[in-house]
């Protein structure tokens, strides 16, 4: 086995073996030590404490951002940078990547493109089909026809299957259109320089200022070549059809994204984004054998620069849809699905801690921290919500008679109690921001709707254990155990998407 072998194994033991270093440690200690366990577990609530007061407030704040540009003139903007800034000459490309999805699901998204308030000459549109589905051929010719002369251009690929070097992913399938896209566009004569790529989830619905905005920051950035572009993603599509349980998952996971945009040291691309065509050929496209493609994007810009790339924000929603299906049971096996494949983002530790060790151009201090940021994230995302629930009580029934009679066994469920009453209390704030993010209720819905709008965020406890911990532990431990995952297909709306 070669050395990059056994370090890639070295390190793609590291998040997980802390992980569960740290779980088991602390069943230990409360077995054999409960002092010492509880005088960690009560650290960790405080900490936890101060830490939501945080994440909260960054919320807030990133709300704050979203509703200040909302229904903002960003096509204006871009007219009034001049033609110094080489407006006339952007293009917009712009990739869906297809699976299995329906035109029921593809409609929408094509439907939501073509009403963008950007011109519609600038636009090169792929739908990405993958040649193995049985429904490709028939819904590209059905999508062509309905939207072929709605753009500048509109391309129809169809990925082959188990082409060398691939697995079957969504950035195999996503490069292989990049790729048929390039030539298009150097036959035509226009740079890469000059184009914006975006690469969409098949059921994103792009708001009408999305490229006005995207084109804007693009203009008016430093180096924007060395940046990816990353809009907030809502799960607005059919969320007032979506069940209370599933509807409040993928608003928690909006809030969670809005709050990593206000972090720009830690803030990495994310399901749908945009980036320079330019950078995308450089780096060699998205990987072709990793299941997280739209982070690995990132890092790869990271390497590529040297370290000098970045995420720029932009403070308007993408909206796809809510994973659900037809009964409850179903619903909780599809969104934990789905939450494992965002934890098997794991994966990016060996790959970036390999790039780090190959680049000599990056900072020691620089790489040490964004490999910190990196495990910590996954870490915590591991362990906290098994900290809270699951080891906290442990030292109290573990600890006998004389641990009993203590002070610290008085205290421990007391400020147990208080963070759960705290996370409660932040609770309401994200009750009211929800609100703010939905879209009016449709007619045949029924008002109930709103209240349940409130009652669902009881469910949050059970959320915090069994989508919380639970599918980051599994992708950690697969990944540990060389048990590497393949790209799974999401339910959502009864439908795999």
């Amino acid at each position: 086995m070669s050395k990059t072998k056994i370090l890639k194994r070295v390190f793609e033991i590291i998040p997980g073996g802390v992980s569960w270093g740290i779980i088991i440690s602390l069943i230990l200690l409360s077995v054999n030590y409960p002092v010492v366990s509880a005088i960690i577990i009560i650290t960790f609530d405080f900490y936890w404490i101060i830490r939501t007061i945080y994440l909260t407030t960054l919320l807030i704040m990133a709300h704050r951002q979203i509703s200040c540009q909302k229904g903002e003139d960003w096509l204006g903007r871009c007219l009034g940078l001049g033609q110094q800034k080489g407006w006339s000459d952007l293009y917009q490309l712009v990739i869906f990547p297809v699976y299995n999805e329906g035109l029921e699901v593809l409609r929408p998204s094509l439907t939501a493109l073509s009403t963008s308030h950007y011109p519609k000459e600038k636009f090169i549109v792929v739908m990405a089909f993958e040649e193995r589905s049985s429904h490709a051929h028939d819904n590209a010719l059905a999508l062509e026809g309905e939207f072929g002369g709605e753009f500048g251009a509109y391309l129809t690929t169809f990925h082959p299957d188990s082409l060398p070097g691939e697995s079957r992913t969504k950035g195999a399938n996503a490069t292989w259109a990049a790729k048929v896209a390039k030539k298009f566009i150097v036959a035509r004569g226009i740079g890469c320089e000059h184009v914006i790529v975006s690469c969409f989830d098949a059921d994103t619905c792009v708001d009408p200022e999305y490229f006005g905005c995207l084109s804007y920051h693009f203009l008016t950035s430093d180096k924007p070549h060395q940046a990816s572009y990353q809009p907030m993603p809502v799960y607005n599509n059919n969320i007032w059809q979506a069940p209370s349980f599933a509807r409040l998952v993928e608003i928690s996971s909006s809030f969670c994204q809005m709050i990593e945009s206000m972090r720009l040291e830690k803030f990495v691309t994310f399901s749908s984004h945009s980036m320079s065509f330019k950078t995308l050929v450089e780096v060699d496209y998205w990987p072709r054998n990793m299941i997280s493609d739209d982070s690995v994007i990132y890092w790869k810009g990271f390497l590529h620069y040297n370290g000098d790339y970045r995420v720029i924000p932009l403070y308007i929603t993408v909206s796809m849809d809510v994973a659900y299906s037809n009964s409850i049971w179903r619903t909780i096996v599809v969104q934990y699905k789905q939450k494992r494949r965002w934890a098997w983002g794991v994966e990016n530790f060996p790959f970036v801690a390999i790039g780090f060790i190959e680049n000599r151009n990056i900072s020691l201090f620089k790489k040490l921290r964004r490999l910190f940021h990196l495990l910590e994230s996954h870490v915590t995302w591991a362990i906290w919500a098994v900290i809270l629930v699951v080891i906290g009580p442990l030292p109290i029934f573990f600890g006998g008679r004389f641990f009993s009679q203590m002070a610290i066994a008085y205290n421990l469920p007391k400020i147990t109690g208080l963070l759960f009453q705290f996370t409660l209390l932040t609770s309401l704030t994200w009750i009211f921001l929800s609100w703010t993010i939905l879209p009016p209720r449709p007619k045949g819905v029924s008002w109930f709707k709103n209240v349940l709008l409130v009652l669902e965020w009881f469910f949050v406890p059970f959320i915090i254990l069994v989508l919380g911990s639970s599918p980051a532990l599994d992708a950690q431990s697969r990944l540990m155990f060389a048990k590497y995952m393949e790209f799974n297909s999401t339910l959502k709306g009864n439908k795999v998407l």
